[in-house]
């Protein structure tokens, strides 16, 4: 676990779940003891904007409630790739969908790593389209260690347990979502 800040930017079509990802790695962060700081950003329009969730996670009090460049910059539609562009630095690692169409073009040219995941693709295929953002969660702690897996598990049964009552298959498909997205990130 490393002590220091990171800070991340989620961004994504309105109901990609990004918010709903930044908010359960927040809460994990916490229980873990860590501070955790969770500012949403919808854009203009509420749906059908690009919604941007910004995260910041430390041992230590979080000074300033924005920041200019994030360590990691998660882009999971074209007009998200395009419009995160001005929190990329040197120290960032990129990480996006594969399943965008034609937007090489745009990725970063000035990040530390740009990291492409199909996790659009092996959500559709091999467990279930609604757990799509489960996973980009698990690559985010992959790539961070922010929190641990088990932290994580904890945080979505806080999250989603009553969803998980009605549905126990529902818990599988989402620590099963979370644990590919952690193992892709490990090995990019």
């Amino acid at each position: 676990m490393s002590s220091k800040l990171v800070k991340i930017a989620l961004a994504g079509e309105g109901g990609q779940g990004v918010q709903s990802v930044a908010e359960i790695i927040a809460e994990a962060a916490n229980q873990a003891g860590r501070e955790a700081l969770y500012i949403p950003n919808f854009g203009v329009e509420q749906r059908g904007g690009v919604s941007i969730a910004f995260l910041q996670i430390d041992d230590e009090k979080i000074a300033a409630p924005k920041f200019v460049k994030g360590d990691i910059v998660v882009a999971l539609s074209d007009r998200a790739v395009v419009r995160t562009q001005q929190y990329v630095g040197p120290n960032t690692l990129f990480v996006y969908d594969t399943s965008i169409e034609e937007v090489e073009e745009y990725l970063p040219k000035n990040a530390k790593k740009v990291m492409g995941i199909p996790a659009l693709e092996i959500s559709k295929n091999e467990l279930h389209p609604r757990v799509f953002n489960i996973l980009i969660m698990g690559a985010v702690i992959g790539a961070t260690g922010v929190v641990t897996l088990e932290q994580a598990k904890n945080a979505i049964e806080k999250k989603l347990g009553y969803k998980f009552e009605q549905n126990p298959k529902l818990r599988d498909l989402n620590f099963a979502a979370l644990e590919k997205g952690y193992a892709l990130a490990q090995q990019a």
